[in-house]
């Protein structure tokens, strides 16, 4: 089963901060709705651009992805 990372950008001074506090939103997401989304986390891609994420089954991301309306998805490949 392929894997999906859901992404939430942010830009601009604060970027790391507010990612890191739409991360805390997402984790609270997943508790309330007994998910079993183990992987969430925050990059930072540059000083002005940080992003949130979190990692769903292919087959599980719709009702995920239109509850949350991530800006962006891409498959998931684990480092």
């Amino acid at each position: 089963m392929r894997k999906l990372k859901l992404i939430w950008d942010f830009h601009g001074p604060n970027a790391e901060q507010t990612a890191k506090h739409h991360n805390i939103h997402l984790k609270e997401y997943i508790k309330i709705e007994n998910l079993d989304i183990p992987i969430t986390g925050v990059s930072n891609l540059s000083d002005m651009h940080s992003i949130a994420f979190l990692v769903v089954d292919e087959s599980d991301m719709r009702p995920i992805r239109d509850a949350l309306k991530p800006h962006r998805g891409q498959v998931y490949t684990p480092d």
